[in-house]
């Protein structure tokens, strides 16, 4: 890659998150935007996160979980980024601590891009992640990793028709060898810039079902002011999550989303004080 990688170093007062926790009383430093890296397990994810990163990443565990947390910083074009490593899953549905840890994030963190990576010789198996992924946020850009070994077992992988029929960009990559890399930090530039812009596929369900949406996401906003994705939340319901429905029925909801900004502010500052030394 031409481009200069480093940690971020200064403070931000015009990064977006940063007017909204600072009504929080939260003081943010150190990074412009945050990135979601998320992915099957064994599809390349931490060596692509330290690819980006470098020795420039501070490892700890999520609040209130044995599950391990990986941030590190990098800049492109003047834009410096915190790039947040979730748990290898295969899916966000809450039925383990590693797929409550990165639905959260994603939900209630909100990052301004998330990177769902990809096994280019597997593709099939890592697309129940993508999907839901897209369920939640729409700044999304895949990351179709181990090209080299796609190429190896006479495998054609064509991203630009994926990447129509998901509706978000599919960038083809080898992590390790860092093919491809500079386009995929172009692409999520762009993403969150808004000059790429994104229309995700998302399962639509039978007419009954999208009435039964319709008529819950109304009362969830009611519900919870400021919820992210009342949609994705409408449905996990209608489909019996009992994880959601009891966030909904105790009150939890807002503290998860506040308890997921400050955590990030507070592993932002670490990781902030200990690239430094």
């Amino acid at each position: 890659m031409s481009e200069k990688i480093q940690l971020p170093t200064e403070n931000c007062a015009t990064c977006p998150a940063y007017t909204q926790l600072e009504k929080m009383g939260i003081k943010i430093d150190n990074f412009d935007r945050v990135i979601a890296l998320a992915g099957n397990p064994n599809t390349g994810k931490s060596t692509l996160f330290n690819a980006l990163t470098g020795l420039k990443q501070h490892t700890g565990n999520w609040p209130g979980k044995t599950v391990t947390r990986a941030e590190g910083g990098y800049q492109f074009n003047g834009v410096r980024y915190k790039l947040v490593d979730l748990p290898g899953t295969y899916s966000l549905l809450s039925a383990s601590q590693d797929e409550e840890v990165a639905r959260d994030f994603i939900l209630f963190g909100q990052p301004d891009c998330t990177i769902v990576v990809t096994d280019a010789t597997a593709l099939e198996r890592n697309l129940n992640l993508v999907m839901q992924v897209l369920e939640i946020t729409d700044k999304v850009v895949v990351a179709v990793n181990l090209m080299d070994e796609a190429r190896r077992k006479g495998l054609e992988v064509d991203t630009r028709s994926l990447a129509r029929d998901l509706g978000v960009p599919a960038i083809p990559i080898t992590a390790r060898t860092g093919e491809g890399i500079s386009t995929l930090l172009q692409t999520v530039a762009g993403v969150i810039e808004g000059s790429i812009i994104t229309a995700p596929k998302r399962v639509q369900g039978t007419p009954e079902f999208q009435r039964a949406v319709n008529e819950l996401v109304p009362m969830l906003e009611a519900l919870v002011p400021g919820l992210p994705n009342a949609r994705w939340l409408a449905i996990r319901l209608l489909d019996g999550d009992a994880r959601v429905q009891k966030a909904l029925e105790n009150g939890e909801l807002p503290e998860l989303m506040a308890r997921q900004r400050r955590a990030e502010v507070s592993f932002s500052r670490k990781m902030a004080i200990e690239g430094r030394q």
